[in-house]
């Protein structure tokens, strides 16, 4: 993305009232974030990572004309007691969830197995594309929180691990 396009999104987003907004593709990924979301025309703050070079390339970017003013995660209204004892690996991203590559081929965990940093552990299929999650820490499966093959939200815990 090119720094005209960057200067456009930040245009868009002043004039819509658009807080905060995230582009992930395969040149990279973006975030714009207005420092004050109360001043319609405030300059949003720009932070831009490289792209990763492990990571299968996510969904291309929505157009600018349909981006989302604001995205809520809806509050969980009993906590499960097992979250208090591990660390959740959570969707990066809206799609459907898949615990193998294939439907006939062995899942990437299962409980009880040992995940290391970088290690994928299930893939979330978005617009037709693949999506490997890879695991932020090195722990033990506890609990599998999503069903093979049924849709998962944003933020949404896909696995419960035991930091080791």
């Amino acid at each position: 993305m090119d720094i005209e396009e960057i200067k456009k999104l930040m245009e868009m987003m002043a004039e819509r009232g658009v807080v905060e907004l995230e582009i992930k593709n395969a040149s990279g990924e973006i975030r714009l974030v207005r420092e004050n979301h109360r001043v319609a025309h405030q300059q949003p703050t720009v932070v831009v990572a490289a792209p990763q070079a492990h990571m299968a390339p996510p969904f291309p970017a929505p157009p600018i004309a349909n981006a989302p003013v604001a995205v809520a995660v809806p509050p969980v209204s009993e906590p499960d007691a097992s979250l208090q004892r591990g660390a959740a690996i959570p969707s990066p991203m809206v799609g459907t969830f898949y615990r193998a590559p294939k439907p006939d081929a062995k899942p990437y965990v299962d409980i009880g197995s040992v995940v290391e940093v970088g290690e994928v552990v299930c893939i979330v299929e978005a617009m037709k594309m693949m999506n490997e999650i890879q695991s932020e820490i090195r722990g033990r499966v506890i609990k599998i929180m999503a069903e093979n093959g049924k849709p998962v939200e944003y933020g949404q815990p896909l696995f419960l691990l035991e930091p080791l």
